[in-house]
């Protein structure tokens, strides 16, 4: 099971030697963390490994050591830094904060969360997943479709939240061939897969098959999400996602 979401660090002190008092601030740039600490260093992720983070998590203290740092070996730009967090048990002992993703990594990054503080994503899960598909939230071109928005569209696209309600329709180890027209992602074409849907930070503009036929029918999309209606099954195209808004499209078998 995916912990995409794994904590809001809410309030941060880092238990990190021979730095000085008082503590540090702690800040998040792309992938990174960054420390700045009051005689004027700055110290990036790569720089931590070893420091231990006294975190809120859900409200509740936790310990967090960064016990590794590597760049992310798919990340073209150099942007992505994959982190081995580990949390301390009640008998001390350290173990890793993430679950395997179906590429075997356990690995996480922090991310700049907004007024609600920064949060930590595991590989495993959806946001973490957009993020190395190319999508970097934090890095917008001018003029073009934000990155911002193309990662929201993609993790409601890999949750199979058709309704942008927070309602997955997916399952684990699901072959998805995604694509947008910002070319960040170009699409496989593989012969077995065919057209799904279109989608935008609010989930789909239209589905034409539902990706997992056992989890829900493209009549019960309809009756659940009314924005949906007559916009299911063979309507559903390309050229029609584009027209209504989508910024980000994906293709699976049917």
């Amino acid at each position: 099971m995916h912990r995409p979401i794994l904590a809001l660090l809410l309030s941060i002190c880092a238990a990190i030697p021979a730095l000085a008092q008082p503590a540090p601030k702690v800040a998040v740039e792309g992938t990174e963390f960054v420390v700045s600490t009051a005689d004027g260093r700055v110290l990036r992720s790569r720089d931590l490994v070893g420091a231990v983070l006294d975190v809120q998590f859900a409200g509740y203290p936790m310990r967090i050591r960064l016990a590794a740092v590597e760049q992310d070996p798919d990340d073209r730009g150099g942007q992505v830094w994959l982190h081995t967090l580990e949390t301390q048990a009640a008998d001390g002992s350290w173990q890793n904060f993430c679950v395997a993703g179906p590429d075997g990594r356990r690995q996480a990054f922090p991310l700049e969360g907004g007024s609600s503080g920064l949060e930590l994503s595991c590989t495993g899960g959806a946001i973490a997943k957009c993020v190395r598909y190319g999508y970097h939230r934090w890095s917008d071109a001018a003029g073009a479709i934000p990155q911002a928005h193309l990662h929201a569209a993609c993790v409601r696209m890999v949750r199979g939240d058709y309704g942008g309600a927070n309602e997955p329709w997916t399952k684990n180890g699901m072959r998805i061939d995604l694509y947008d027209d910002r070319g960040v992602q170009k699409p496989d074409n593989a012969p077995q897969d065919t057209f799904e849907a279109g989608w935008t930070p609010d989930g789909a503009v239209c589905v034409h098959h539902v990706r997992v036929k056992e989890n829900v029918t493209l009549a019960e999309l309809e009756a659940r999400y009314p924005k949906l209606a007559g916009r299911t099954g063979a309507v559903c195209t390309e050229e029609f996602a584009r027209a209504h808004g989508a910024i980000l499209y994906n293709r699976s078998g049917l």
